[in-house]
């Protein structure tokens, strides 16, 4: 089956065009959103399978844009009498105040397959694949006391009308496989989880050699933690891990160099390009191009191709993130960062695959720099302010430096601060960069979409590290 034919049962190509040309042609901007979608996820735990979902549902979104002004309407059917009631909101408007803005470029490029993931494997086997992995993990070692074991999988199928005849389809599959551990010692329990995912099929995480790489790294991790000492507090020397750790420099940073809240004079970097906002050697990148990553589209949720965006180079900050309406409204090109959660959301400026550029030192020579500071490797939750770039994070595995070398496992540490602050205090970059294993998402005005993030190792002279430490 095509996979446009499950946006149009009900309705016809012919007549989405039509509809869109109807609705649209007076208005700056907007687009027909055509969305089908299906989901599943399965949680496994306490050795049964305690939640098994299956979801679908398909959607229309419309959004008429003139000057700064949005009209959006949405329904979960798609019909022409649907999409026509939904116009009456369109009526709202100002008629268009100049010229219709270009569609976007064409492109037949991809950066995943268009097979449905959902459908290649049957139900018992992907509770197998739970079973296994938690057999497995519990046979690791006498200290594993509990483990979960969430699997999960989507596939969406999009299409973008705009009133001008430009239509853009793609077809989005995702997967996701996360393990967690509980260890126990005594009277003592401590967690570990790992998780990796993309645009893929299932058969990459039903490879054993997948599935027990992440039952050793989140078992790593519990065992390291029943370890682990009180963290110490003050501003003091950080050295963060590569890959995950990145998602740090996506809240931090990431979120204050999209364009809206730069339009709006909102964010810390609003005004500020061509200034030197980090440290020489920093340069920070969004890339949606890359091919099968979390974060990763073909074309964002506009029609846009998505691209390469330098956002930092060398310390200089070069630009924005831009969807179509902040792009036109800023005098700017759109980056194809235009995205939304689903069909009953419009678009906005977001991230796709954050991460900065690697640098020439040796992760190991970083932290030999340190003589008292902490070496955090993995980062849990983290929270930001995008006006002054402070945030605070959790993090879940993290040890001391004592001298140069790496020290016992600490517990408790968050790390607080503001990203431009720093960006300002990065003082080794090294050679090492990595992006995380796939398992992002990233919050901002009530949507949540998948997103990926990547750093090398760093060496940051100065963050305030809250601890529990007397």
């Amino acid at each position: 089956m095509n996979p446009r034919d499950f946006l149009y049962r009900t309705l016809d190509p012919a007549e989405a065009a039509s509809l869109a040309a109807r609705h649209l042609a007076g208005h700056d901007d907007g687009e027909l959103y055509l969305q089908y979608r299906v989901s599943e996820a399965f949680g496994f735990d306490d050795g049964r399978l305690k939640t098994a979902d299956y979801h679908t549902g398909s959607g229309f979104g419309l959004r008429g844009v003139t000057g700064e002004m949005t009209a959006f309407a949405h329904a979960n059917e798609i019909s022409a009498a649907a999409i026509d009631r939904a116009a009456q909101t369109l009526k709202l408007l100002d008629p268009a105040r100049g010229p219709a803005a270009a569609p976007p470029p064409r492109t037949n490029r991809a950066m995943y397959g268009s097979d449905d993931p959902l459908a290649a494997i049957p139900f018992a086997k992907k509770v197998e694949l739970c079973q296994a992995i938690d057999a497995a993990a519990r046979a690791r070692d006498p200290r594993v006391a509990q483990v979960s074991v969430a699997l999960s999988g989507s596939w969406s199928v999009v299409e973008i009308v705009r009133a001008d005849g430009f239509f853009a389809t793609d077809v989005r599959p995702l997967v996701r496989l996360n393990v967690s551990i509980v260890a126990r010692q005594g009277d003592r329990r401590e967690t570990g989880g790992f998780g990796l995912g993309g645009r893929y099929l299932y058969d990459h995480l039903f490879e054993p050699a997948t599935w027990n790489r992440a039952i050793d790294e989140a078992l790593a991790q519990a065992l390291t933690n029943l370890e682990s000492v009180p963290a110490p507090a003050g501003e003091m020397p950080v050295v963060l891990g590569n890959g995950w750790c990145g998602v740090l420099l996506h809240e931090a940073v990431g979120h204050g160099l999209e364009g809206d809240f730069n339009r709006k004079g909102t964010s810390a970097f609003s005004g500020r390009i061509g200034e030197r906002v980090a440290a020489p050697g920093v340069t920070v990148i969004d890339e949606g191009a890359i091919e099968s990553r979390r974060g990763s589209l073909s074309i964002d949720d506009e029609g846009t191709p998505t691209s390469r965006t330098v956002l930092i180079e060398d310390g200089i900050l070069k630009g924005y993130l831009q969807d179509r309406l902040n792009a036109r409204l800023m005098g700017m090109e759109p980056t194809g960062n235009g995205r939304r959660e689903s069909f009953a959301h419009a678009p906005m400026p977001r991230m796709t695959n954050t991460f900065m550029l690697g640098g020439t030192d040796e992760p190991e020579e970083l932290i030999g720099r340190v003589k008292h500071g902490i070496y955090a490797k993995h980062f849990g939750g983290g929270q930001v302010d995008i006006t002054s770039g402070k945030f605070v994070f959790g993090c879940t595995e993290a040890y001391r430096i004592e001298n140069g070398k790496i020290g016992p496992p600490i517990k408790g540490a968050t790390l607080i601060g503001d990203g431009p602050t720093v960006l300002t205090r990065v003082k080794g970059i090294g050679n090492d960069m990595s992006l995380d294993e796939g398992v992002g998402m990233c919050g901002k005005g009530g949507q949540s979409i998948p997103a990926g993030v990547g750093q090398p190792s760093l060496l940051i002279d100065g963050i305030t590290v809250g601890g529990t430490a007397a």
